[in-house]
């Protein structure tokens, strides 16, 4: 078929075709959209200093072929990585269908490789992994319509900050060369689902209504150790409020659950209040000797029961903390912290009227919580209620019954090791929400 030049009217001008739309001829005849062409995500990085957080690696990037980047571990380590990040503006991702890159394995050993798509506001991120034998290239995918099982979308395409590289427990001098890190493919455009929830993000500066931010202690100045502290939308000087004290999974990351074992990824107590009627505080493990924040295990366990302490105290007088009203609740290695360290000794067993534990409880036998001695811990609790997302109630009835009082357990339906649901306006996360209005007195919208 030939197609020709389109009729100008008098006074306009041809300036080209449209380079965004491409089309072809099925076999019938009929005009059918082409896949759009790929978009290279590192068009704004133009040598390694703009690349982003680097761990236990060392990064080199190189403008050939639309730009390189080999990545070597320095060390052993759990895990090492690079973040590309997005340029100021961001990247335009809500009709795109995956992210991809070609990665090649230039080391002398297999290594377990891990392309990663992440976005801010503790929206869950997309990963995909593969072992690479030597001199191997294969091509990496993340879908930015992936759900988890129940269908739940894993992440925000509009959201994404960041494509990470990541090396699970690389030898030394593992090595790999990322090509083609690219957008590709065409998809609906993106819309959130209905009823779900938005975190605010974290931001500097003081706590005011309606921002989460990160707050240091007076006494922690100089030192890394922070938390996250955020005041609802309706918050007013002089009034108080219940508290929610939240503590977040460890650094784990797998195709199914992307944790950095750090404040940040909490989520819970937003989705329990929708951030309103209580203030919501995201604490950290903490070794005072090094004066920082442990994303892997519980730092010092006293020190980390003691900031706990010191940052209720600190809120309740400062910002109007309900010390008769404050519920700790936490995911995964936070969900086991709220016997492990929560109920540590008499003094901060004391401060809590009621616990929320998600997947993992103190007594299931991780990092030294053994089931004797969380039920010796279970004897100092002195709140009211006890709320369980995705626990056994089976493998839980020893610590509640020695916590003896009323428990309720729900199960999310979630299908994966995550604090998505809290953020979505299903079963569970209602009867939630009901339960925190019950236990606190605290109305919420």
């Amino acid at each position: 078929m030939t197609f020709h030049m389109p009729a100008l009217l008098p006074g306009h001008r041809f300036i080209g075709w449209c380079s965004t739309v491409v089309v072809s001829l099925t076999a019938a005849g009929v005009l059918a959209a082409a896949e759009p062409t790929p978009l290279s995500l590192p068009a704004h990085i133009t040598s390694t200093d703009d690349l982003g957080d680097v761990r236990s690696a060392a990064p080199s990037w190189t403008a050939e072929q639309g730009g390189t980047l080999t990545l070597r571990a320095t060390a052993p380590d759990l895990n090492a990585w690079v973040t590309i990040p997005a340029p100021p503006d961001g990247w335009v991702l809500s009709r795109r269908g995956s992210i991809e890159a070609t990665i090649t394995n230039d080391g002398p050993q297999p290594t377990d490789v891990g392309l990663w798509v992440v976005a801010d506001r503790g929206w869950e991120s997309i990963a995909d992994y593969l072992i690479l034998e030597p001199g191997i290239t294969r091509t990496f995918s993340c879908p930015l319509r992936q759900t988890f099982a129940d269908g739940t979308p894993k992440l925000d395409p509009q959201r994404v900050t960041s494509v990470w590289v990541m090396l699970r427990k690389p030898v030394a001098n593992a090595t790999v060369t990322i090509r083609r890190l690219a957008a590709m493919g065409a998809a609906e455009p993106w819309q959130r689902p209905a009823g779900r929830l938005e975190l605010p993000p974290i931001e500097s500066g003081p706590p005011a209504a309606g921002r989460r931010v990160r707050y240091q202690l007076p006494k922690d100045k100089g030192t890394g150790i922070d938390c996250l502290v955020y005041l609802p939308r309706d918050w007013k000087p002089g009034h108080g409020y219940p508290l929610i004290v939240e503590y977040p999974g460890n650094i784990f990351f797998t195709p199914g659950c992307y944790s950095t074992g750090l404040p940040d990824q909490c989520a819970i107590g937003y989705g329990m209040t929708r951030g309103e009627g209580a203030i919501w505080v995201s604490l950290p493990f903490i070794d005072r000797a090094t004066g920082s924040i442990a994303e892997n295990g519980w730092g010092n366990p006293d020190d980390t029961a003691d900031y706990a302490v010191s940052v209720v105290e600190h809120i309740c007088e400062s910002f109007g903390g309900d010390r008769g009203n404050i519920v700790l609740t936490g995911f995964s290695r936070g969900a086991i912290a709220c016997g492990f360290i929560g109920l540590r000794n008499d003094r901060i067993a004391g401060l809590w009227k009621a616990f929320h534990l998600c997947q993992h409880f103190d007594g299931d036998g991780w990092g030294g919580a053994t089931m004797e001695g969380a039920i010796e811990r279970a004897g100092r609790f002195r709140g009211v209620s006890v709320f369980h997302t995705d626990n056994s109630e089976e493998k839980v009835r020893p610590v509640t019954a020695a916590m003896n009082v009323p428990t309720t357990f729900v199960q999310s339906g979630l299908g994966a090791h995550s604090t998505a649901m809290f953020l979505d306006d299903r079963e569970s996360t209602k009867a939630l929400r009901r339960w925190f209005i019950a236990v606190t007195g605290r109305h919420t919208q």
